[in-house]
């Protein structure tokens, strides 16, 4: 969710929407002191999102607090040679919930990392986005993956695909807030 991948050259489907849900979820998890992670890509070795430049920002659109973590990575997997692993060892979490951008990309790496690591996973199915491709639109992309990821075999975690309003529901928000 990092403003390189959020310009008028690239844009992602129900970026607006997404957003406003990840900030949801995130004031829910802080109300309930439950760790909000942010992952920034460092695509240094791509030629692009460089640290300390406007493209490698996190969306300013969301809302960000003191005691959310951030976790750089430099490829589509938020665990690959990060401490993101680490993190939620020492804090003994085993369920994750997933959000962000591209689906098609960073959130599918990571969604099938986290599996074989033994998370419990939870996609939040409307959290997540992308961009339309040459054969298939980011609506359908988005579909898929939810699909896919629904259906995918468990280790010894799994995935589930809970729209945002269901788990705001299930953490107690009144939705009408």
């Amino acid at each position: 969710m990092q403003k390189g991948s959020f310009t008028p050259e690239t844009p992602r489907y129900a970026a607006d929407q997404v957003v406003a849900r990840i900030n949801s979820l995130s004031k829910r998890f802080n109300a309930l002191a439950w760790p909000v992670i942010f992952i920034q890509h460092d695509g240094s070795r791509e030629g692009g999102f460089f640290p300390e430049t406007e493209a490698w920002e996190i969306l300013d659109s969301l809302d960000r607090k003191a005691s959310d973590l951030l976790v750089s990575k430099q490829a589509n997997d938020m665990f690959y040679k990060t401490d993101l692993r680490e993190i939620l060892d020492r804090k003994d979490i085993k369920t994750i919930y997933v959000t962000g951008c591209a689906t098609d990309y960073c959130v599918e790496a990571s969604v099938q990392s986290a599996l074989v690591k033994d998370y419990q996973v939870v996609v939040v199915a409307d959290g997540h986005t992308t961009a339309d491709r040459t054969h298939i639109s980011a609506r359908q992309a988005i579909d898929h993956y939810n699909e896919i990821w629904a259906d995918l075999s468990p280790t010894e975690g799994h995935v589930r695909v809970v729209p945002s309003a269901e788990i705001l529901e299930k953490l107690g928000v009144d939705l009408v807030e």
